[in-house]
């Protein structure tokens, strides 16, 4: 198997993320509790990373979203992903049996193994509510010392 830029990265999730290693916007990897009337919390969604041909791509499928209600935001090496979930049904909470969706502001933040040019990422958001992220992979650049013989 070949060693991916991504190795060691990802190594918090499988050991336990919290512990503070965790690179998805903060040290537990596990989303918050569903929303109640009153509360603040911001929600997250769940991410594929993955890598072809020449791109990074992150795959995240966000039901009950509109394309006006995303943002993407990129800094340096971190592609944060921002928006809101509207609930359109007007149910008082004492009416839910169960309640695990969550509705309200989501965010969630991916930190890559390079930086990214943001004039370079592309995005698109399919008619089945799936968000893919495509990161070029930037060709680093090899610094060779050549020495005067």
């Amino acid at each position: 198997m070949t060693p991916s830029p991504f190795h060691g990265i990802f190594s918090a999730l499988q050991e336990g993320a919290g512990r503070g290693g965790s690179l998805f916007g903060g040290d537990d990897p596990t989303p918050p509790p569903a929303s109640s009337a009153g509360t603040s919390a911001v929600g997250r969604v769940a991410v594929d990373i993955y890598e072809q041909d020449d791109y990074y791509i992150i795959k995240a499928p966000i039901a009950g979203v509109r394309l006006s209600d995303l943002d993407i935001e990129v800094n340096e090496n971190v592609i944060t992903i921002r928006g809101m979930r509207r609930q359109t049904d007007a149910l008082p909470q004492d009416q839910y049996y169960l309640q695990e969706c969550f509705w309200g502001e989501f965010s969630r933040s991916v930190t890559l193994p390079t930086v990214v040019d943001p004039r370079k990422i592309k995005a698109t958001f399919n008619k089945e509510n799936v968000l893919k992220i495509l990161v070029p992979k930037e060709e680093r650049v090899k610094i060779v010392k050549i020495n005067e013989a």
